[in-house]
């Protein structure tokens, strides 16, 4: 069997080395110089900046694809724990230390509310019961047929699915910073607390159960490491080539064509590439397809857009977690703002990400290296960011040196910046949206784009756009669907 792979995030790696141990002659298609899609990796002047994602749980499923081959994850791959998962810092700048050590978590919450403890421990005993159905029974399900879906329409209500993550917060939690803090994780998949199904409170405890790792070297050294498994074991990586078109002959496929005319005939397409970006740019779009695929696709909406700015400092920041998470005072009208309006606004949250807290070779001896995250509409705002991008550089750096960094702007020393037009035009997500479609309850599982094609037999989806959805651990798992239904 022979099977192409388009694009080469975590996903698409995981999709090729599955294949691979099922006896597939496997080809990994990248169009860059380097591997890792969203997980690429810059380096400036002795700084090592991580492309996307930092934040690594259930390290199973990345030691799994080792094992695989009978290979041992730490001869290629260093996975430390963290201590300290995140610093939250709110507006009236005091600070919370969220971890693993459940008692220093109630010690610190009792501090700020103490009734709020007992909530707290009702909420993690909840968000169990949803971590044990949405991602141990149903993360590596294909959700490809609708009865699938409707079989589990009775446990996804009992868990309240039809609430939202903030929601079903509130409904434990009292004190707002707290609410905020504990419903803040769909903003790491690309959803809106407000609107995300609360079965994504399922991350709430999937981190408390495996923990936060940091790859040391970075997130780009488990790619490296992937990329030494795959010349191991056989898979032909091509890089700095397109595929320009997938060739289908009566809703089947055939094969692609690269964009130097260069065609590879085979049985499957696995594209670890944003679903719509394939329909509309790869696929000519004649296939007689359903109503029902035409009207999902239509009515999709997408994740906000990201602006990420990295540096690298003079000196070191001592004080500065290896992860800081800085809301804004308008919480919910922000939100509002990004996903809604489709505006700016100037009262911006920010994820703040110091490799070198715990990594001294990302950044030359005596600096320091970061980036940082700030939500911002994705691009059907029509925001010219070649405009607006310096705006929110400054108006970040001046947040960040009221809040944590003082004198930042004089030390920075090495710094550029990545809008949604990058996210469009260098990764081809639908409108620059940084983790394609919202995992809102109505574009969860049956509902995002399958991973087996509803239209052409031998194309297969892996990444953020279909089952289960965005983040490491959901990529990662919708390679393991495909184990189920590629043969």
């Amino acid at each position: 069997m022979n099977s192409v792979v388009i694009g080469s995030g975590f996903g698409g790696i995981a999709a090729a080395l599955r294949l691979k141990a099922k006896g597939h002659d496997v080809t990994l298609i990248e169009k860059h110089p380097d591997l890792g899609g969203r997980a690429r990796v810059f380096k400036k002047n002795g700084f090592t900046y991580d492309g996307g994602p930092t934040v690594i749980t259930a390290p199973y499923l990345i030691n799994e694809l080792f094992e695989l081959f009978q290979k041992n994850p730490k001869d290629y791959i260093d996975l430390a724990p963290l201590k300290v998962w995140y610093q939250f810092i709110f507006e009236d700048k005091t600070r919370f230390n969220y971890c693993g050590d459940e008692e220093e978590m109630k010690r610190q919450i009792g501090e700020i509310c103490k009734k709020d403890v007992a909530g707290y421990e009702k909420l993690v005993k909840f968000t169990k019961k949803i971590f044990d159905k949405g991602f141990t029974e149903l993360a590596d399900v294909p959700f490809d047929k609708p009865l699938v879906m409707i079989q589990q329409l009775p446990a996804l209500l009992k868990l309240k699915s039809y609430k939202s993550v903030y929601s079903l917060v509130s409904s434990y939690i009292n004190n707002e910073k707290l609410r905020r803090m504990l419903s803040m994780h769909p903003l790491l998949v690309g959803g809106n607390p407000f609107t995300t199904t609360s079965i994504y409170g399922l991350i709430l405890y999937l981190e408390k159960k495996w923990g936060i790792h940091y790859s040391m070297g970075g997130t780009g050294n488990i790619i490296k490491g992937f990329e030494k498994l795959m010349n191991e074991v056989g898979i032909k990586i091509i890089k700095s080539k397109e595929v320009a078109k997938i060739i289908t002959y009566k809703n089947k496929i055939t094969g692609v064509q690269l964009n130097d005319q260069t065609s590879i005939n085979i049985q499957n397409v696995v594209c670890n590439a944003d679903p719509p970006a394939v329909y509309e740019k790869m696929l000519n779009g004649n296939a007689k397809n359903s109503f029902l695929f035409r009207w999902k696709k239509n009515r999709m909406e997408y994740s906000m857009g990201l602006f990420v700015y990295y540096f690298g400092t003079k000196k070191t920041y001592e004080n500065v977690e290896h992860h800081t998470i800085k809301f804004g005072n308008k919480y919910k009208e922000h939100l509002d703002d990004i996903f809604d309006n489709k505006k700016l606004n100037n009262d911006i949250s920010y994820y703040l990400h110091r490799p070198s807290a715990t990594d001294k070779s990302m950044a030359p001896d005596g600096n320091d290296c970061f980036y940082v995250l700030v939500p911002v509409p994705n691009n059907q705002s029509k925001i010219d960011w070649k405009i607006e991008g310096e705006k929110i550089k400054n108006l970040v750096i001046d947040k960040m040196e009221s809040d944590l960094m003082p004198n930042l702007r004089e030390n920075i020393i090495e710094d550029f910046y990545l809008t949604p037009d990058y996210f469009e035009k260098d990764l081809n997500t639908k409108y620059g949206s940084g983790f394609s479609i919202q995992p809102k309850f109505s574009q969860s599982a049956y509902f995002r784009f399958h991973n087996k094609s509803e239209v052409y037999d031998g194309l297969y989806f892996v990444g953020a756009g279909t089952h289960p959805g965005a983040g490491v651990p959901g990529v990662l798992s919708s390679a393991k669907v495909l184990d189920k239904i590629i043969k």
